[in-house]
């Protein structure tokens, strides 16, 4: 059986809220949150967090999780993914968002599920239906086509589909930013030069359909939600603190 690994990348700076990793919430922080749920996915034979900052790396331990130091100067969690994927002989890595601390193990399982069954699968991803209007034009929401196998055709920060004509109907899709590679493929795409409908839409997973690779999208009930803001932070605190997550 395939060796699978999870790595949480997780840095000190963010342009919104800094040192979000180690905000408390209901007593614990955030990336103990994420990690904690990420152990309940059975097909993960470990977890691992990947940081740049030393008071993270000392959190992670003061909890009994493992974590690996990386370099200062990644631009991307998956270049922090892959620097740690680098040094492991896993078959398969799961980069989960370490911003997510509501995350859905199931959601783990779902993502893993095409790359364990197909060894000509490189790449994983999930998406959810989109239930509210205000998320088609909210560009900080990914959406996400997909073709009848369910490998995808485009992702974007627009509207896509577009509607042409009043009173046709179609699905919208919310691309959700958890990846499952394989792991010689997690190295050789961080090798990968930029492409320009990445750079065009800042989505760092077009750089593989540019270049030719495939990317399975998993479709789930719904995504978790991620932490970018103070707000948002407050938000997710009520609900850990209610016991309504």
């Amino acid at each position: 059986m395939a060796e699978i690994v999870g790595i949480i990348p997780a840095r000190w700076a963010s342009t919104r809220l800094e040192g979000k990793p180690l905000a408390l919430i209901a007593g614990k922080p955030m990336i103990q949150h994420v990690y904690e749920r990420a152990l309940q996915a059975p097909s993960l034979a470990q977890v691992l967090v990947a940081t740049d900052d030393e008071r993270i790396l000392a959190a992670v331990a003061a909890f009994g999780g493992k974590a690996r130091m990386t370099a200062s100067e990644h631009v991307s969690g998956t270049d922090r993914v892959a620097e740690v994927a680098a040094g492991l002989k896993a078959d398969i890595i799961v980069n989960i968002q370490g911003d997510e601390p509501l995350i859905d193990p199931q959601n783990i399982e779902a993502a893993i599920a095409p790359l364990a069954n197909d060894a000509a699968i490189p790449m994983g991803t999930l998406c959810a239906v989109i239930e509210d209007e205000r998320d088609l034009r909210d560009d900080s929401v990914t959406k996400v086509v997909v073709d009848r196998k369910g490998f995808a055709l485009y992702f974007s920060r627009y509207c896509i589909p577009y509607i042409r004509e009043q009173g046709e109907q179609a699905v919208h899709l919310q691309h959700i930013g958890l990846y499952v590679y394989r792991r010689d493929f997690l190295l050789k795409f961080a090798g990968l030069p930029q492409t320009p409908l990445e750079k065009a839409e800042k989505l760092e997973q077009l750089r593989a359909l540019e270049h030719g690779y495939r990317i399975i999208v998993t479709q789930v009930a719904k995504p978790s939600m991620s932490i970018d803001t103070p707000e948002q932070l407050e938000k997710v605190k009520k609900l850990l603190e209610a016991g309504k997550a």
